[in-house]
């Protein structure tokens, strides 16, 4: 009998990548996951970067994307996998926050930075979802590739101007 596989949450700026079957779980706005998965040996590996490009300045860390889809590739080849069998999912790139100029278009950006990377790697893209106005929650199981996932609505802000605050509010210290 199999056992259930196990959970992980994955947060920004990370990696996970597993030979044994771990679910993981992430929320996208306008960041990046690329999910790439060992079709030969049945694992997989998933990170979750916010930004494009690391800039030379100060820890070339997975926040980034080069580092991040690099890292990731790294990770799956130190587990045994090679590259020739690795396929690509990718996920989210929201435009989360409403802008009209490209430098502030980061879901567009980080976008381009997977597409580019993983055709430069050799690695064929068979399922994305990817741009839009919606973050996205995501949940990869790393031990058959599948990928389960829902759009996340905006939620309208809230107008507390004119919330009142109390002064003096009673505070009960039993």
């Amino acid at each position: 009998m199999m056992n259930d596989p196990s959970i992980h949450f994955l947060y920004p700026s990370t990696l996970f990548a597993s030979r044994e079957p771990v679910v993981v779980n992430t929320i996208l706005g306008s960041c990046v996951a690329v999910c790439l998965f060992d079709t030969y040996l049945q694992f997989g590996g998933i990170n979750h970067y916010m930004l494009p490009f690391w800039n030379g300045q100060g820890l070339a860390s997975p926040k980034f994307g080069n580092i991040a889809i690099e890292k990731l590739l790294e990770k799956m080849l130190s587990l045994g996998s090679a590259q020739s069998n690795l396929i690509a999912k990718v996920f989210g790139g929201g435009n989360i926050i409403e802008a009209t100029t490209a430098q502030f278009m980061i879901g567009d950006r980080n976008i381009a930075v997977a597409m580019d990377m993983l055709k430069e790697m050799r690695i064929q893209i068979v399922s994305q979802s990817v741009g839009g106005n919606l973050g996205r929650k995501i949940q990869f199981d790393t031990s058959t590739g599948e990928i389960k996932h829902k759009f996340i609505e905006k939620q309208q802000p809230i107008n507390i101007s004119n919330v009142k605050i109390n002064p003096n509010p009673i505070i009960n210290n039993r």
